[in-house]
C-alpha cells in the first residue's frame, strides 16, 4: 500500500482512543479525507502536536480501502491558526470556514481552488484580517468552484441582461431567487418560490465579492444595510444547499459599523 503526501487543513479532531484520535483533513491534492491518527495525543510522536484545529501541514496516510479510515503516519506543522487573543470575531470565521469545508464537496474530491482560498482567508483572519472581508470573499469562492455561484446581471431563467430602468422593481431594486439561480427579470419572477428584493448596491457587492479578475473587495466600504443584504443572501443560500442553516452562521463577523442584519425587502 503507497504512502501518500498532502498538504492538509486540520478541520477536525475526535478522540479515539487514550493515544490516538480520529482527524477531518481537506488536502489540496485529494480533497477531504477521514484518516486515524495513532499515537496522536502521545507527548512525543510523529506528529508533533499538529493536528490542531485549522492547522495547514504537511501529512502522510496511507489510503485503505471498502469504507475503511485512512491511516496517518506523519503530519508537519506548517503554520497554527491561532488569531490574536481575543480576537474571537476572527477565531469564529475560521470554525465557519472549516464547518463549510467540512459539509461540501466529498470525499478524495480534490478542488485545489477552493483550497487555495480557504488557506489565504484563514491565513488573512489569523493575522487580524478582517473577518467581514474575508469571509464572504471565501463564501463566493465556494459557491462558484461548486457550480452555484448566482447571476447578477443577466436573469438566470432566460438570460435576458437586466442592466436598466425597466427591472427594477417600484423601489428600484433587483428580484433575486434564492432558489432559482440568481437575479431573474419580470416574466420569469411569476411562481417562484423565496424571491426577494435587492438593492443595486448589494448587487455589485455581491459582485465585487465574487469576482476573481480584480482585487476591489479588499477596500470596497462596506455599508451597514448593503452588507446585511448580501450576508442575508449568503445565509439563505448555505441554508438551501445544507437544508438546514449552519451552525456559526450566527456568530459571524460584520463590519465595525454594523449592529445587527438588515431584512430582505420582500418582492412584490
Amino acid at each position: 500500500m503507497a504512502a501518500e503526501k498532502a498538504t492538509a487543513l486540520v478541520l477536525r479532531v475526535i478522540d479515539f482512543s487514550e493515544t490516538s484520535v480520529i482527524c477531518t483533513l481537506f488536502t489540496r491534492e485529494f480533497g477531504r479525507i477521514s484518516a486515524l491518527a495513532k499515537g496522536a495525543r502521545r507527548p512525543k510522536g510523529p506528529f508533533e502536536s499538529a493536528l490542531d484545529l485549522l492547522s495547514l501541514c504537511r501529512v502522510v496516510f496511507l489510503r485503505k480501502t471498502s469504507g475503511a479510515l485512512d491511516l496517518l503516519t506523519e503530519a508537519k506543522l506548517e503554520r497554527r491558526f491561532r488569531p490574536a487573543a481575543g480576537n474571537l470575531e476572527n477565531l469564529y470565521a475560521g470554525y465557519y470556514i472549516a464547518e463549510l469545508l467540512g459539509e461540501f464537496g466529498e470525499d478524495y474530491d480534490p478542488l485545489p481552488e477552493l483550497f487555495d482560498a480557504a488557506d489565504a482567508a484563514l491565513l488573512a483572519l489569523r493575522d487580524a484580517g478582517e473577518a467581514a472581508r474575508q469571509v464572504p470573499r471565501f463564501e463566493w469562492q465556494l459557491l462558484r468552484v461548486l457550480g452555484h455561484l448566482p447571476a447578477f446581471d443577466h436573469c438566470a431563467e432566460c438570460g435576458t441582461s437586466l442592466i436598466g430602468a425597466k427591472h427594477l422593481t417600484a423601489a428600484g431594486r433587483i428580484r433575486f431567487a434564492l432558489l432559482d439561480g440568481g437575479a431573474v427579470c419580470e416574466s420569469c419572477r411569476e411562481g417562484k418560490k423565496q424571491v426577494v428584493s435587492i438593492s443595486i448596491p448589494a448587487i455589485n457587492m455581491m459582485r465585487s465579492f465574487a469576482d476573481t479578475d480584480t482585487e476591489i473587495w479588499r477596500t470596497l466600504p462596506l455599508e451597514r444595510a448593503t452588507y446585511g443584504e448580501m450576508r442575508g443572501v449568503l445565509n439563505k443560500y448555505f441554508s438551501h444547499l445544507l437544508g438546514r442553516p449552519t451552525k456559526m452562521q450566527k456568530l459571524l463577523g460584520m463590519p465595525a459599523n454594523r449592529t445587527e442584519n438588515s431584512p430582505l425587502s420582500k418582492s412584490t
